[in-house]
C-alpha cells in the first residue's frame, strides 16, 4: 500500500500521501495526520539537538561544567579536544554520523549528542571526468583541494603538493630560508 516510501522525489511522496489520505476513513485520516505531525516534530527536535560540523573544519561547543572524559562513537568521522575544561573543539575528519558523549569527573553525562559531519556546499566545485572526480575550492579563484571520494591520482598529487608547501613554510618559520630539500 505504501508504494511511495522511500521516494526519490519528495513531491511524489507528498502527492501519494495526500492521495492515500483522501481515500481513507476519517479516523484513519486523523491517525495518519497525527503520525505525520509527531514524526515531523521528532525529526525537527532531533535535528535541532544534533551537532553539525563541516568536513575539515572545527566547531566550538561550550559545556555547562568541565569534562573529564570524551567519548566519540567513531573517531574516523570526528575528533574532539577539550580546551579549558568546558570547551570542546570538534573537527570533522570524514563524512558521516557518529555521536559524542562528555562525562564529568563523577562519570555523569554532561552531553550526549549525535554528531554529523557534512561537506561544504558553498564555493566547492566538483569536476567529473567519467567516474573520476576532482574537487576545487573556489574562493574566488579555484584551487585544488582534497576530498574523500576524489580520483586517487588527483588526491595523491594534491596531497604531495600540499605537503611540499607545508614543508617549505615550516622551514621558513624555523629560519631555514624556505628552501625545501628534494
Amino acid at each position: 500500500m505504501c508504494d511511495f516510501w522511500p521516494a526519490r522525489d519528495p513531491m511524489h511522496m507528498i502527492s501519494k500521501l495526500a492521495q492515500a489520505l483522501r481515500s481513507a476513513r476519517p479516523a484513519s485520516k486523523f491517525l495518519a495526520t497525527l503520525g505525520i505531525v509527531a514524526g515531523s516534530a521528532f525529526a525537527y527536535a532531533q535535528a535541532v539537538s544534533d551537532i553539525i560540523v563541516t568536513y575539515d573544519q572545527s566547531q566550538l561547543v561550550s559545556l555547562p561544567r568541565p569534562a573529564s572524559e570524551i567519548i566519540i562513537g567513531n573517531p574516523v568521522i570526528a575528533d574532539v579536544v577539550v580546551r579549558s575544561g568546558n570547551l570542546l573543539v570538534i573537527t570533522g575528519k570524514s563524512f558521516g554520523i557518529t555521536n559524542v558523549i562528555a562525562l564529568d569527573s563523577d562519570r555523569k553525562i554532561i552531553i550526549e549528542k549525535r554528531l554529523l559531519v557534512k561537506r561544504e556546499e558553498a564555493r566547492v566545485v566538483n569536476l567529473q571526468r567519467g567516474t573520476l572526480r576532482q574537487t576545487f575550492n573556489c574562493t574566488p579563484q579555484c584551487n585544488p583541494t582534497m576530498t574523500i571520494g576524489d580520483d586517487q591520482a588527483y588526491f595523491d598529487a594534491t596531497m604531495k603538493a600540499s605537503e611540499k608547501k607545508n614543508s617549505i613554510s615550516e622551514k621558513a618559520a624555523d629560519g631555514g630560508g624556505g628552501q625545501a630539500a628534494n
